[in-house]
């Protein structure tokens, strides 16, 4: 009887690792870094789904309304002749790949090496639908798109400030650390639009206003300047642009951004002198800041503050925390429509030039593909007519997903790779079954970019394999250069050669350690990933919502995440543990509208938008007059705005409403 095994968890981008009884397939925290014998409900219980009765056993193809089995060889060969006819007669743009968050890095470096070389760069991941904005403001501002510290470095900070996160449910196990750096010291501070758990730890809780984080990071960046608690040195020696940054927030002052934002003048100077005084601090942030259209530069805005202070390298770090296991991973081995591995730009030329050396061509396209949240129109339009989907549900993700199911039925191909029969699936021509997180070995990454090795638990389910394998088998029948892999870590050592700072590590390192970080583990200590090794400031005004409450739609909608969901629910809604955990979902509006409306705790409640309406129970909470928040992990999306930031991430946490009690 073999022991344990060690996988990295399926949830969230904490990255907790688990050990696995092959026999039982009970579950163990890891006692070692990141998760140190914590797990949160989620990773307890995260074997339920892989044993669910409901898993697509073979593949699948379409025959008017109904799926038919097929041979894995016939789907195989059938999609890429299918592939092959649209790219002669449309072009290779007429066809884009959807990478996962969920599948490991050695599956995501395949997907989009697959697109570029079939001649595309249409292929992302739902990155775009997160963080994709911390991505673009990182990568202005200090030059590299990711988390710049690892988890143990929050222990030994001064302050640390939450911004539009609430890790207490959507990374339980981040918690712990924050909880030692309090025990240690530091003064934990939130920023939210209702009260969360994580606000129970604080020691200061700013309620603000939806759509005002701009204006109250520019006012505490006020008073910072004003009373000269900046670091002038920091500032001065390794910073450019602070002066723009300087006349920019003149007018920002705490009594203006209170009556934008509504946190009093009193608390915003208190708040903004209490993260200088800290000497080291953190400055994590999450959904609520980049899910606008504001997004680039709301976090910009956060990156400034932390930069005014010198809060890097070893006295701070910026955490952009992930919310998916692989998101990093997935965004850093090249499943992004315009960059490269490592998010480096197309236009990069002596990077794409390795890149397309180390793949046996002469070159890649250079031209941007598609970012997911563009792909619908493209459909619509008939620019765009197949797509090649692997582990991801976009008419559930999307928003206002009814646009997205439109755009599904119309094209000439559609290919699903999953667990389950998704509602995405639902629509396929075919669908092919993927093994699960503990069916596969490979490695992932997690939010501090530290890649860790996931083994292999038991036999695939039925007759579904690895997606690396079933990439693999497509490559081939594409007939593209380079897909002979015999095993995954063959996959693992071909992506290691493209980072330098991999070059000379061994994929057995990566499997007996407690993981790699890539580039290394603390970023920008001596000096910027900038081409003149310093940070830029990047002053940024406030900038409005796409839409606005009114007198049809007084209300404004944000959606949520809570603790025992996941995402579109494929997996947490196959756990009978975390189904016992869960409650029903509800709309959580301000006790005095709901008295306003006569509404009650447990009522039925139905709220509108501009897109369409859903119906839920209403919850009493602590959410400030005129928010409703829903949970997304349902039906929310069928509402949200479909309005687009820079980054082409869609403003999730904005959408004008109302609701009504249902009779």
């Amino acid at each position: 009887m073999s022991g344990p095994k060690t996988v990295v968890c399926p949830f969230c981008g904490f990255g907790c690792r688990l050990l696995v009884d092959p026999e039982t397939m009970k579950v163990k925290p890891h006692r070692g870094e990141p998760n140190r014998g914590k797990l949160c409900p989620k990773g307890l219980h995260s074997t339920e789904f892989v044993l669910s009765g409901d898993r697509v056993k073979r593949p699948l193809k379409r025959e008017g309304s109904r799926m038919r089995p097929v041979s894995w060889g016939r789907a195989i060969d059938e999609i890429s002749a299918k592939l092959l006819e649209i790219r002669e007669l449309y072009g290779a743009d007429a066809v884009a790949f959807l990478a996962s968050s969920k599948v490991s890095n050695e599956e995501n470096y395949l997907l989009q090496k697959i697109a570029r070389l079939f001649g595309t760069n249409n292929i992302d991941n739902c990155a775009r639908l997160c963080h994709e904005a911390s991505v673009h403001a990182l990568k202005m501002t200090v030059g590299a798109g990711a988390q710049t510290n690892p988890y143990a470095d929050l222990e030994g900070f001064g302050a640390i400030l939450i911004w539009g996160y609430n890790p207490a449910e959507t990374h339980p196990v981040v918690m712990d650390y924050i909880l030692r750096a309090r025990k240690n010291g530091a003064r934990i501070i939130v920023v939210d639009v209702r009260k969360t758990r994580t606000m129970a730890f604080a020691d200061y809780g700013l309620i603000v206003r939806p759509g005002t984080d701009i204006t109250l990071a520019n006012a505490m960046m006020n008073v910072i300047i004003r009373e000269e608690l900046h670091d002038e040195d920091f500032v001065r020696g390794r910073t450019t642009g602070f002066s723009e940054v300087r006349m920019a927030v003149r007018k920002y002052t705490p009594e203006y951004a209170e009556k934008i934002t509504g946190v009093p003048a009193g608390v915003i100077r208190e708040v903004a002198r209490t993260f200088a005084l800290a000497g080291s601090g953190a400055v994590m942030w999450g959904m609520g800041l980049t899910q606008h259209v504001s997004g680039v530069e709301n976090v910009m805005a956060v990156i400034d503050l932390a930069l005014l202070l010198g809060y890097i390298g070893e006295r701070g770090g910026l955490y952009p925390m992930r919310g998916q296991n692989n998101v990093q991973g997935a965004a850093y081995m090249g499943a992004l429509s315009e960059f490269l591995p490592g998010y480096v730009p197309l236009t990069d030329e002596r990077f794409r030039k390795r890149v397309a050396k180390i793949w046996g061509v002469e070159d890649l396209p250079t031209e941007r593909g598609l970012y997911l949240t563009e792909l619908w129109e493209a459909v619509e339009r008939g620019d765009l007519r197949a797509l090649y989907v692997v582990g991801e549900n976009p008419a559930v993700s999307e928003p206002n997903f009814m646009e997205v199911r439109r755009a599904l039925r119309k094209l000439d191909l559609l290919v699903v790779q999953d667990l389950f029969m998704t509602r995405t699936a639902r629509y396929a021509h075919y669908v092919l079954p993927a093994s699960a997180f503990c069916e596969k070995s490979g490695s992932y990454m997690n939010s501090e970019r530290r890649i860790q090795w996931s083994q292999r638990v038991c036999e695939p389910y039925a007759d579904s394999r690895p997606d690396w394998e079933i990439l693999t088998d497509l490559g081939r029948a594409l007939g593209l250069p380079g897909f002979n892999y015999s095993s995954v870590e063959e996959i693992t050592e071909e992506y290691f050669r493209l980072f330098p700072s991999l070059e000379e590590r061994s994929v057995e390192e990566l499997k007996n350690g407690d993981g790699i970080f890539l580039p290394r583990k603390r970023l920008h200590t001596w000096e910027f990933a900038t081409p003149d090794g310093k940070a830029r400031f990047i002053a940024v005004e406030q900038v409005g919502p796409w839409e606005r409450p009114d007198g049809e739609y007084p209300f404004i909608l944000t959606t949520v995440r809570v603790i025992s969901h996941y995402n579109t629910g494929e997996m947490t809604l196959r756990s009978p543990s975390l189904l016992r955990l869960m409650g029903e979902p509800r709309a959580v509006i301000n006790r005095d509208d709901a008295e306003k409306l006569g509404i009650r705790e447990g009522d039925w409640v139905e709220i509108e938008t501009r897109r369409g309406r859903i119906r839920m129970r209403a919850g009493m909470g602590d959410v400030q007059p005129g928010l409703i928040a829903v949970p997304f992990h349902f039906k929310a999306n069928r509402v949200t705005s479909p309005a687009l930031n820079k980054a082409g991430t869609p403003e999730f946490k904005f959408a004008a409403a109302r609701i009504r009690k249902l009779r």
